[in-house]
């Protein structure tokens, strides 16, 4: 069996959340959202697991998660740290935040050396996603899992989502962008103000940052992580290394990305208000019979 390895990246801060809501109880007995999503996994053929946190988060994830996927999974754990970065630069004094979430993929290099999938730890990914990501690993191209536009965004206003432009299942960009809904539409106007904003159907793919990764892309992060900080070595106390970027760059460049349809229900907390819609949710997934009363018993 093919081995593949599901990459989580949990470091967040949850600022706006209020703490780490990575660890924040949402199932019946305590799990947390990547409970859910490892317990999918291992179900659609995962068969390692990568967390990437921080170090005064390490002994939770240990003592809570990592306790419960004993004899289940291998497990490894890597630490998102501000001084992994190039040669020749210096951590800002007052530099607090994670690189980005291209530097806490790259922090988990030492730990992986087949094909990999990443997710983020406080996203909701649903079950079926798992068995989509599994099916495009099984390929010799990155995938991007592609959620429908209008099942990603709020009632509340706008939000800001990786839209996917794709033909034949081929990824031609990703926009960052400003998305709201206009009608039957949905309105997309691009962070790059040299991009027109568009309509786009609701059904739209768009990126909720579940990838499928091949062993190079470390290789890749690497040289690029080296000029990116070089031409931002001004901004450095706040500048960020994000994973869509690199991907855009590499399509830029030739390399063809899949881009592969789920019917997935996606859920994400950026407000514990959100828990309650997402804690009902999954009662009625129980119900439903995808997920067990209590996942790991």
């Amino acid at each position: 069996m093919k081995n593949k390895t599901l990459l989580i990246l949990a470091a967040g801060m949850g600022s706006r959340f209020g703490g780490p809501k990575q660890l924040y109880p949402v199932g019946p007995n305590g799990e947390f959202i990547m409970d859910y999503s490892i317990y999918s996994a291992i179900k659609y053929g995962f068969n390692k697991v990568v967390f990437v946190t921080r170090e005064e988060l390490l002994d939770e994830f240990k003592s809570t998660i990592g306790k419960r996927l004993e004899g289940k999974v291998e497990v490894k754990y890597a630490l998102q740290k501000l001084d992994i970065i190039p040669d020749g630069f210096k951590v800002p004094e007052n530099r607090e935040k994670p690189w980005g979430t291209a530097h806490a993929i790259y922090c988990a290099k030492d730990y992986i050396n087949e094909d990999f999938a990443v997710i983020t730890a406080d996203d909701f990914y649903g079950d079926i996603a798992f068995k989509d990501l599994s099916d495009g690993l099984d390929n010799d191209k990155y995938t991007v899992i592609g959620y429908e536009l209008a099942d990603t965004l709020s009632p509340n206003g706008s939000v800001k989502r990786g839209v996917v432009l794709s033909h034949d299942g081929i990824i031609d960009e990703v926009l960052e962008s400003v998305c709201t809904l206009d009608g039957d539409k949905v309105l997309v106007e691009p962070l790059n103000k040299s991009k027109e904003p568009r309509l786009l159907p609701k059904n739209n793919s768009v990126s909720m940052l579940m990838y499928g990764l091949k062993p190079d892309i470390f290789g890749i992060i690497d040289s690029k992580m080296v000029s990116s900080f070089e031409s931002n070595k001004d901004d450095l106390d706040t500048y960020e290394f994000y994973i869509p970027d690199i991907l855009s760059e590499e399509i830029a460049s030739g390399r063809t990305i899949l881009d592969v349809p789920t019917k997935s229900k996606w859920f994400g907390l950026t407000y514990k208000e959100d828990i309650d819609i997402l804690s009902d949710y999954i009662k009625e997934e129980i119900k439903n019979g995808v997920y067990p009363e209590n996942l790991w018993k």
